[in-house]
């Protein structure tokens, strides 16, 4: 963080900040105080480590384990504390200028009161000259009443004890407050840095299902095409073969469907401390908890006149690769009633200053298929507003900053609606001819509509190979082996 600190300079910044040289010093000083108790903690937990076994009888009978509740106990009381000061008023870290028009600006030590607290992280302050706006909460802290002496001195004597252990002094190290530890944890995660260097913002995740796919083989596409094999293992469940044809037999399924991806709007640009590589989506059929079929990938093209606007081909022809067609394909046979299409759109990014390469979810919605009722859902395009986070959080906003003025006329409201980040897609009905064709795929599938022809070729080989011409039962128990 240090390096990267260093190589910023004014011109990276997307909006005027004032005193820059001067924030920029103050933010490397506080860096060189955390990784200096950062190492005390380091120290004091690795002498723990060492000597737990040791101690352990004799804290025992020394009382240890009073100590250690007493000592969650003061934890407990210190955290609670911390979430929220008794009389709602905070004290402030740092100096902040205001963004914009109903933003609140504050000095560094100066005292508000909190009258509301968003979920978004901006919280509702008056000072003491009785101005209100919304202030950033990661620059307050809860202010103790006896006043700010006895945080000084807790400091003063934070550093009397880090210089005597310095010098080798056996001196029982005071427990870090939870700030510290806050922070200390902070730099374990490479997203949580980048977000709070403003290099990412603040609903970007981890990718879940890039993760899924890195675990194995079950959410790929090879997976579902692998024939299934009869309980007596003599047959496919899901190849049927007619002998008189001499072809696959179709297998219709509940869900059989077109889905085009058309745009995606207003989505947030990172930092310059990353590099994006590519833009992409990721889809899959899910029912609230898990995953239901393989995961299919569309990549994303956008214009240097348009970063926030990202577009899909609507079908591929000629030389282009099938990983930019939108035209995909959607089969299933899972009865769930909360069946539908998981969307998350991700970049693929390069740390300029480490190398380190990653992928991040910038985004994602979930598209019922079926009503309460059971009915399907009607085929039209669908406007789908982004969330942030992960499938698994809610209340996650991909970027806090659009709807924290949400509040406002209807008029207002509007203007806010088209800034959020959305998704434009299609849901197509199939014709005769498409419904016949997709129906010789297996039954839960996902993939792009260019390259059905050769799935379906594929599946004609594989029956002419495995099925055709048994002579007999002791032919065929060779077959799964053969095939596996």
């Amino acid at each position: 963080n240090k390096n990267a600190l260093q190589k910023l300079n004014k011109a990276d910044e997307p909006a005027p900040v004032g005193n820059y040289n001067q924030k920029k010093e103050d933010e490397y000083n506080l860096l060189d105080k955390l990784t200096y108790q950062l190492q005390e903690l380091a120290v004091s937990i690795s002498k723990e480590n060492v000597t737990e076994y040791e101690d352990k009888e004799e804290s025992e009978e020394s009382g240890g384990e009073e100590e250690e509740t007493e000592e969650e106990e003061e934890e407990k009381q210190e955290n609670e504390s911390h979430q929220e000061a008794p009389s709602g008023r905070y004290i402030a870290v740092g100096d902040f200028t205001a963004q914009q028009v109903g933003d609140l600006t504050f000095k560094k030590g100066e005292v508000l009161l909190i009258t509301e607290k968003n979920p978004d992280g901006w919280w509702m302050a008056r000072n003491a000259q009785g101005n209100e706006g919304l202030t950033p909460r990661t620059y307050l802290e809860p202010y103790n009443e006896e006043g700010e002496e006895s945080s000084e001195e807790g400091s003063e004597e934070d550093t009397e004890v880090g210089n005597e252990t310095a010098e080798g002094a056996e001196v029982k190290q005071r427990k870090p407050s939870k700030s510290v530890l806050f922070y200390s944890l902070q730099q374990i995660s490479t997203v949580a840095t980048l977000t709070a260097m403003g290099a990412i913002p603040a609903g970007f995740r981890p990718s879940t299902l890039f993760q899924l796919l890195e675990e194995g083989n079950q959410f790929r596409a090879s997976y579902f095409l692998q024939p299934e094999l009869t309980p007596s293992q003599l047959a496919f469940r899901d190849l049927l073969w007619d002998a008189k044809t001499g072809a696959i037999r179709s297998r219709p399924s509940r869900v059989s469907l077109v889905l085009t991806l058309w745009s995606c709007k207003m989505i947030p640009l990172p930092g310059t401390s990353i590099q994006v590589l590519s833009r992409h989506v990721r889809l899959c059929l899910f029912d609230g908890n898990k995953v239901l079929s393989n995961i299919h990938t569309v990549r994303a093209t956008w214009q240097p006149k348009k970063p926030k606007t990202w577009t899909f081909s609507p079908q591929v022809t000629g030389i282009l690769p099938c990983l930019l067609d939108g035209d995909c394909f959607i089969r299933s046979n899972s009865s769930s009633p909360d069946l539908g299409i998981l969307f998350e759109l991700g970049i693929s990014y390069i740390r300029n200053s480490t190398g380190e390469r990653g992928e991040l979810s910038c985004g994602w919605v979930f598209l019922k298929l079926f009503d309460a009722s059971g009915i399907p859902v009607p085929a039209k395009t669908y406007e789908l507003f982004l969330n942030g986070g992960t499938p698994y959080e809610t209340g996650v906003e991909v970027d806090p900053s659009v709807s924290r003025r949400a509040h406002g006329s209807v008029f207002h409201q509007m203007m806010i609606m088209r800034r959020q980040p959305q998704l434009l897609v299609k849901l197509r009905s199939l014709n005769g001819r498409s419904r016949n064709m997709l129906s010789l795929l297996p039954e839960t599938l996902i993939g792009s509509m260019c390259s059905t022809h050769l799935l379906i070729f594929y599946r004609q080989i594989l029956g002419d190979v495995l099925l055709k011409d048994r002579m007999s039962i002791q032919v065929s128990s060779f077959i799964p082996a053969a095939f596996l």
